[in-house]
């Protein structure tokens, strides 16, 4: 069931936001400057203007569906509830060698309840989570993207039920736990020097440069990245069928898609 399911408004602002992050994360590559090293200024400075822009267009994805009678006060108190226990699972395993156990229920929400549900609370958990854990920087806003893309992704595959279902949730999970790594390096590694053979040289061309980021991901990153994606595959593995279930009894229960109606009150009343 999708609970924000993407009309016009609301997916116009997603696609918006998301070209916002795109652009956070990739314009070193394609904008020729010589801030590179030591001299880059980095990300102190646009990080809270990320931020800043960031957080109106997530409410502007809520308001635009809420302006359409996409979705009510129950998937908004849905939607907190999610947030603080992603929130929670963040604060218990903040990124230490890269086990991050809430990867699996942003996968698992996002499959259960719609791509525009998981963007939204991929955002707002990261935000809840660094909040609790002090993970607060100017890495924090790169996080909301990347995590609000896992969510949103984790809607968007095929549908398929059964065994087959969670085998298809596991290898997402698998891989999307390895992107999140590899797309997250980019927020630092164009300021930053590991050597002439992994570092990011200002006016390079795009594929020079693609090549040694890849190199620098292999010889760093990766050690973090694939336990990342293992344990949220196994964690949907070996929860992932109950905890869909859950959700889905809850999206039945609620009645989520059943318009409230108001009906006239009697003059005897």
């Amino acid at each position: 069931m999708n609970l924000i399911r993407l009309r016009p408004r609301s997916t116009g602002t997603l696609l918006l936001a998301s070209l916002v992050g795109v652009v956070a994360f990739a314009w070193p590559l394609f904008y020729r400057t010589d801030q590179a090293g030591a001299s880059a200024i980095g990300h102190t400075t646009d990080a809270p203007w990320l931020f800043v822009l960031l957080l109106p267009l997530l409410v502007a994805v809520v308001l635009a569906e809420l302006s359409e009678s996409g979705i009510d006060a129950k998937v908004v108190s849905l939607l907190g509830m999610l947030a603080a226990v992603g929130a929670a699972l963040r604060a218990l395993g903040p990124g230490t060698a890269g086990l991050e156990p809430g990867f699996f229920l942003l996968v698992l929400a996002g499959r259960a309840f719609g791509a525009g549900f998981g963007f939204v609370l991929g955002s707002v958990s990261l935000l809840g989570g660094a909040l609790i854990s002090g993970g607060v920087g100017p890495w924090m806003p790169f996080q909301m993207f990347a995590c609000a893309w896992v969510g949103c992704f984790a809607g968007l595959l095929p549908r398929v039920g059964g065994r087959l279902e969670l085998l298809l949730l596991a290898a997402y999970s698998l891989v999307a736990g390895v992107l999140y790594g590899v797309v997250m390096n980019l927020w630092f590694w164009p300021y930053a020097t590991f050597g002439s053979d992994f570092s990011f040289i200002p006016g390079d061309g795009l594929v020079e440069n693609l090549h040694r980021y890849l190199l620098f991901v292999v010889a760093t990153s990766l050690g973090w990245d694939i336990p990342r994606g293992l344990l949220c595959a196994v964690l949907v593995l070996v929860l992932g069928r109950p905890v869909l279930n859950a959700f889905r009894r809850t999206s039945r229960k609620a009645a989520f898609d059943t318009p409230v109606l108001f009906e006239p009150r009697s003059p005897h009343a």
